[in-house]
This record gives C-alpha cells, sequence and structure tokens, in this order.
C-alpha cells in the first residue's frame, strides 16, 4: 500500500490561525493474569517518571498521569487521522467478542463498548491505570499479550492492538496467539505509527533534530529487543501467522500546523502536542536505559528538538499503517 499523496503547505498566516487545535481461555484466570488487585499498582520510578511494576522493565514508557494525557490525545489524532473510524476491518453488526491488547488508558476499549452494545470488551495491559466507570459491557485486566493466551480458542471476532511497536518484541507470537484464539470469520487488525521523518518538499534539513531523535530512540529500544520503527514489516507476520485477505492503509500523518487542508492541519497540531508533551517520556527510558546517555545529554538534543518542532517552515511527516487480516 502507498501512502496518500502530496499534502500541500499552507501559508504562515493560515498556518497560525489554527492554534486553538493544538489542546486537542475463558473467565477462570490464573495467576499469569491478574484483576486489578493490590501487587500490580505498585510502580517504580525512574528519572522522575513513573513505571509499571508488573513484569518490570518490559516496556520503556512511563505510566503516569502525564503519558495518560498524551495517550488520549493520540487516541484524537488517530481517530482524526482514520477519519473518525475505530476500525478499519468489516465487523458484522454484532460482534460479541473484542480484546484490546496494549489498551493504555481503555479509550479505545471504552468506545467500542459504546459502539457496539452487543460486544463485550476485554482490554489488557501491563498497567493497571484504566477507568473504572465504564460501560457495563467494558472490563479491563492486568496481563501480557506475549505471554501465553488463556482465553478460548476460536473466541474473538476481533483482535486489536494499537501503538503496541514500543510494547511488542516477539510480533510473531502475538500474531500466532491471536490467530489461535480469534473465531474463524474473525479479524486482527494493527494500527501504528511509522516514526521516519519524511518530507515531499525539500524542507526538511538534513540534521532535523526530530528525526535524529527518532534514531536514537529506535537504538535504544532496540538494545531492548524492541523494533520501534518496525510498521512495514507487520504485514508478512500477520500473513505469516495464517491471516488472509490482509491489507494495508498507509497514510501521512503531518507533523506540526503547516498543511492548507484543515483537517490535516488538525492532525498535524494534535501529533506536534504528542511528540513534544511527552519528549521526556518517550526518550528517558530508551536512550538513557539503552544508549546509557546521561539525563543531562538528552535534555540538550530534547532543546533541539523543541526548536525544530516550533519551525512551521519544515514540512515533515511521519506515515500511519493500519493492518488488518481474517482468519
Amino acid at each position: 500500500a502507498q501512502a496518500q499523496t502530496t499534502i500541500e503547505p499552507g501559508s504562515e498566516d493560515s498556518a497560525s490561525s489554527s492554534g486553538d487545535d493544538a489542546g486537542y481461555a475463558s473467565d477462570d484466570y490464573s495467576s499469569t493474569s491478574t484483576s486489578l488487585s493490590s501487587s500490580v499498582r505498585d510502580y517504580a520510578f525512574e528519572n522522575g517518571r513513573r513505571y509499571h511494576k508488573f513484569r518490570q522493565g518490559h516496556y520503556a514508557l512511563p505510566n503516569d498521569d502525564q503519558e495518560q494525557h498524551r495517550e488520549d490525545m493520540k487516541h484524537a489524532m488517530t481517530l482524526a487521522a482514520s477519519g473518525d473510524r475505530l476500525h478499519f476491518a468489516p465487523l458484522n453488526a454484532h460482534p460479541q467478542q473484542i480484546v484490546d491488547l496494549g489498551t493504555g488508558t481503555g479509550i479505545w476499549a471504552v468506545e467500542m463498548g459504546d459502539a457496539y452494545p452487543s460486544a463485550q470488551v476485554l482490554g489488557i495491559d501491563l498497567s493497571p491505570i484504566q477507568p473504572t466507570w465504564v460501560p457495563p459491557n467494558v472490563r479491563f485486566m492486568v496481563d501480557d499479550a506475549e505471554s501465553e493466551w488463556l482465553h478460548p480458542r476460536d473466541h474473538f471476532d476481533l483482535v486489536h492492538a494499537r501503538h503496541c511497536l514500543p510494547a511488542f518484541k516477539d510480533w510473531a507470537g502475538v500474531f500466532a496467539s491471536a490467530f489461535a484464539h480469534v473465531k474463524p470469520g474473525g479479524w486482527m487488525e494493527v494500527q501504528d505509527l511509522q516514526f521516519v521523518s519524511q518530507c515531499d518538499d525539500g524542507t526538511m534539513p538534513e540534521t532535523y533534530a526530530l528525526e535524529k531523535l527518532f534514531r536514537l530512540i529506535g537504538a535504544g529500544f532496540q538494545t531492548m529487543g524492541v523494533t520501534l520503527q518496525g510498521a512495514p514489516s507487520l504485514p508478512e507476520k500477520m500473513r505469516a501467522a495464517g491471516f488472509e485477505g490482509v491489507e494495508v492503509d498507509v497514510r501521512k500523518v503531518p507533523v506540526g500546523k503547516w498543511p492548507k487542508n484543515p483537517l490535516l492541519k488538525k492532525v498535524g497540531l494534535y501529533l506536534q502536542a504528542v511528540i513534544m508533551d511527552g519528549l521526556e517520556a518517550v526518550s528517558l527510558g530508551p536512550i538513557c536505559r539503552g544508549l546509557k546517555w546521561t539525563r543531562e545529554e538528552v535534555e540538550v538534543l530534547l532543546a533541539e528538538v523543541r526548536k525544530d518542532l516550533r519551525n512551521s517552515a519544515i514540512h515533515s511527516y511521519v506515515t500511519m499503517y493500519t493492518i488488518y487480516g481474517q482468519k
């Protein structure tokens, strides 16, 4: 699949006028899957940020309130970039069982529960940070999607994973587990950003600090066994697990307010805010833990990144992959 056509940049005047958008197996589980008990509510702290304690170190990004707000903003950005679609897979009108891997704050699971009252929606994550007031057909549990799945086989109408590239080391294993536990005729859908800076009009300098940061974060994740910039490899892994009719949708997601198109401008402002607000969150773990930088060294780089992010004369974008296949 190819990304959509070139994004037309707007003028500086029109770009600055839209600044307001910037705010914008069964139920008998064993001890390997844990409901929200006190032991999994413990947290670890590093560089002043809070991280999950359950399976500590599996996920290099924090789970504190600041990061949760950023995750919800990322949901708004993804939804806008997707044309307000919660999913691309063509589900039937009354799905029964849906699971969201790496559910984070649970916002996608909650909205799916509202959209499909017929379905039981389960969100799983390493962190117990989900809300307690949710639709009656939505529930959450602490679990590791890369461990053995305890749900019944041929159980789910949809297995969904979004923004999980930083989380999973063994995508082949995740796809294999999903295939075993999806109903015949059911779907697996994965949606993620490919954090590689691109530009179609020559306005992105070779010294672009954001791309330098993306590469360093990717290298840091690689030391932990995680391929951050791995979205293009996912369709083949999905096919190898047995899924058929695998479709790939690739969209350009602008960074900042530079597009002329109002929707793309809004998407770009969301992504700019997601990146700006998450600079420490996404950098400190992979770069300090993985590449052994000091916090002070990272902060010097982040100052350069902030400067480039605010420069709307640089028309950079990343791509968003949505991949779905059927059993």
